[in-house]
């Protein structure tokens, strides 16, 4: 796995005003000046094809696919925080668990249990399925009750608590069949696992899925860097190109630009740093000190420039 090679630029999410549109370009949406968000591979892990695709810069070329158009209330900050948690939504929760989609809510609401609920994709996976006409459950730490709950979540646990998984089980009537694990790791899998239906379901998880021990359910993972339509090398794996994974996330954000206009979605707190692209160091000692818990943490001072590409 390559590391630190010369000339790769890490950052993944952005948020920034579009300084020039690629000829050609055929969603024919963009112009100077529009502010927008999205995201881009970034150097990250050793993606070895994508070494200057980076957003820890003022300057970045994006997909014009991949964009959201930012309300005028929303600021850059905020709008930061959400293209990455949109794509691992619109794979987990749409093209893997199968909802409804948010824009076309079921009128005979399921259950679904959202694992790491108070997470970035966590807090706007909950909304969303709660936009689709899902009864949400959720997991999180209970000094997050607040925030997720703030999100629209029907019911929600302590995942530490010696009873969560019977108390889920009871809730669903032992009949969830819908699991988004936000987490990944650690006890996560087998919690969701024991945590499912006693007539199995599926389970959408954003990290490697470890073995299931149960025939009755379907394990799937979230690889938000298909949704970019291109071949890429993460992880020392080799992934090839899915377009059909971009046409789904482009217009997944095509939905999602219309709930952010009209307010039916709201970004995940995030906190500001001074300094520019200085405070991103700053920022990540914060999470290596874990004093930092259910914020995003952006970095301002900087004038961010969007080049858009089809």
């Amino acid at each position: 796995m390559e590391r630190n090679t010369k000339g790769s630029v890490l950052g993944v999410d952005y948020a920034g005003v579009v300084e020039r549109v690629a000829d050609g370009d055929s969603t024919k949406k963009w112009t100077k000046g529009d502010r927008v968000t999205g995201s881009v591979h970034g150097d990250f892990t050793g993606n070895s094809r994508f070494h200057a695709d980076g957003t820890f810069s003022e300057w970045t070329v994006a997909r014009t696919g991949l964009a959201l158009r930012l309300p005028d209330s929303m600021s850059f900050e905020e709008g930061s925080t959400l293209s990455v948690g949109l794509i691992s939504c619109a794979q987990g929760l749409y093209q893997q668990l199968g909802l409804p989609l948010p824009n076309n809510p079921t009128s005979s609401p399921s259950a679904v249990l959202i694992y790491g609920a108070s997470t970035a994709a966590g807090t706007l996976a909950v909304q969303l399925a709660k936009l689709s006409g899902l009864r949400v459950l959720a997991t999180c730490s209970p000094r997050n009750f607040g925030l997720v709950k703030s999100r629209g979540a029907d019911m929600v646990f302590d995942y530490n608590s010696p009873s969560a998984i019977q108390d889920i089980k009871t809730a669903t009537d032992d009949q969830l069949g819908l699991i988004l694990d936000c987490v990944g790791e650690s006890n996560s899998p087998s919690f969701c696992y024991e945590a499912m239906g006693k007539s199995g379901g599926k389970y959408s998880t954003l990290l490697f899925p470890v073995d299931c021990p149960r025939k009755d359910i379907v394990v799937s993972m979230v690889f938000a860097y298909t949704a970019y339509g291109e071949a890429f090398t993460k992880f020392g794996h080799d992934s090839p190109a899915k377009f059909e994974d971009y046409l789904y996330a482009s217009k997944f954000f095509d939905i999602c630009e219309v709930l952010l206009a009209e307010g039916k979605l709201k970004p995940h707190p995030s906190a500001r740093r001074p300094n520019g692209l200085d405070g991103v160091v700053d920022g990540l000692l914060e999470l290596r000190q874990g004093r930092v818990f259910i914020v995003n943490i952006k970095v301002t001072d900087i004038q961010f420039k969007v080049s858009m590409q089809s």
